[in-house]
C-alpha cells in the first residue's frame, strides 16, 4: 500500500505525498468536517479519520505509516438488534421487565469488539450503567474470544417506582437489579459456552461514603474532658474491618480487584490482601505474638488501628518488631 512517500488508503481514494493530499478527498452522506477542513487537516500534516462507520475507521497519518483499524459495524449490524431485542433480555434473565430502558447486549458487544479487538486485557466504564448491559456484554465478549476484559460499573441507587414489577420483586434501587443482573447474565453465559467454564464473572461492590476517620470540628484549646474521652479511637464506629481495609487499599493505590482472605491468629482476625500485598488487623488489643506472625509472613505493607495498642511504648515496639523480622515492611497505624 505504500510507494515512498506516497500512501495510497481506502482503495486510492485517497492519497497523500510528501505532508499533502495528492487526490481529491470526495465525501458522501454525513460527516464531521467539511471537504475544505480535510483538506486543510491534511496539509498541515494532522491524522484525520475516514469511514462511514463510527468506530474503528481507516487511520491515516500524513507522512507516517497507515495502521489498518478494523472496522466491526457495518450498516446491517447497525440494527442487530433492537429495544425490542433488549427487553426481552431482561425478561429473559429475570422473568418479568425488571427495567425499562436496557441497552441491546450485542450492539454493546459490537461496540467493544471494535475497541477494544486489540487489547483484551482492557478495563471498560459506564458511568451510566443503568441494568448493567455493558457489564453483560463483556462478559459475553470474553465467553467468545477469550478476553479478560474487566468492566466497572457506576450507578445512582435511584431508586425503582414503587408500582414497578423490580420493586415488588424486592429491588428497592436501579443499582440492586445491576447487581442481580450480573450474577444472572454471569451464569446463563457459562451454562451456554462449554468452552468459557474458567470464564470470570466475579464481581465486588464499592459504595461511595466519606472518611472512615472521626470528623473533627474545634481547635485544641476548645476540647473539654468528656469531649476528649469521645475521641479515644479516631476512626468512626460504625465502621468494619473490611470498610478500614478497603479505604487502606486507596490511600496506598493499590487495585481493588486483588482476592483477600481473613483468618484467626490467636483470636485475632487478619486479613491478607493479595498473598501478602498488606496484611491488616484491626482488632483491640493485638498481642505481640500476633504482631510478630504478621511480620514473620513480611508482608510489603502491615496495618493496625491506634486503638489496638494500650499505650505509645506498645506502639513503638511493633516498629522494633518489624525492623527484626520483615525490615522492608511498610508499617501504619490509623
Amino acid at each position: 500500500m505504500s510507494e515512498g512517500n506516497i500512501y495510497t488508503v481506502l482503495k486510492n481514494h485517497v492519497e497523500v505525498e510528501d505532508y499533502f493530499n495528492v487526490t481529491e478527498i470526495v465525501l458522501d452522506g454525513e460527516w464531521r468536517y467539511s471537504q475544505t477542513k480535510i483538506n486543510e487537516i491534511i496539509a498541515n500534516g494532522e491524522e484525520f479519520l475516514i469511514s462511514k462507520a463510527p468506530f474503528r475507521p481507516n487511520h491515516v497519518k500524513a507522512g507516517g505509516e497507515i495502521k489498518k483499524m478494523k472496522n466491526v459495524l457495518s450498516p446491517s449490524s447497525y440494527n442487530c438488534e433492537t429495544n425490542e431485542d433488549a427487553t426481552k433480555q431482561i425478561i429473559d434473565l429475570f422473568g418479568y421487565t425488571a427495567f425499562d430502558t436496557p441497552k441491546p447486549v450485542k450492539l454493546i458487544e459490537l461496540l467493544l469488539e471494535a475497541t477494544t479487538y486489540d487489547d483484551k486485557e482492557a478495563i471498560i466504564m459506564d458511568f451510566f450503567s443503568g441494568s448493567a448491559t455493558t457489564a453483560h456484554a463483556v462478559m459475553q465478549l470474553n465467553a467468545e474470544d477469550g478476553g479478560n476484559r474487566k468492566f466497572i460499573m457506576v450507578q445512582l441507587p435511584e431508586p425503582c417506582a414503587e408500582k414497578s414489577e423490580a420493586y415488588k420483586a424486592g429491588y428497592k434501587n436501579i443499582c440492586e437489579i445491576g447487581k442481580e443482573r450480573i450474577r444472572r447474565a454471569g451464569e446463563k453465559i457459562k451454562s451456554e459456552n462449554p468452552n468459557a467454564q474458567d470464564l470470570d464473572i466475579g464481581f465486588r461492590v464499592f459504595k461511595l461514603d466519606d472518611s472512615n476517620m472521626t470528623d473533627v470540628y474545634y481547635s485544641a484549646g476548645e476540647y473539654n474532658q468528656i469531649m476528649l474521652s469521645e475521641l479515644e479511637s479516631n476512626i468512626k464506629s460504625d465502621r468494619t474491618d473490611l470498610d478500614l481495609l478497603f479505604g487502606c487499599l486507596l490511600e496506598w493505590g493499590l487495585p481493588l480487584s486483588m482476592p483477600y482472605k481473613s483468618e484467626k491468629i490467636e483470636g485475632c482476625t487478619v486479613h491478607t490482601y493479595n498473598e501478602g500485598d498488606l496484611i491488616a488487623c484491626f482488632d483491640e488489643n493485638i498481642s505481640e505474638s500476633v504482631v510478630k506472625a504478621i511480620a514473620r509472613r513480611r508482608p510489603l505493607r502491615a496495618v493496625f488501628r491506634d486503638s489496638s495498642f494500650e499505650s505509645s511504648p506498645e506502639k513503638i515496639n511493633v516498629g522494633e518488631i518489624f525492623k527484626m523480622l520483615a525490615p522492608d515492611t511498610r508499617v501504619k497505624v490509623i
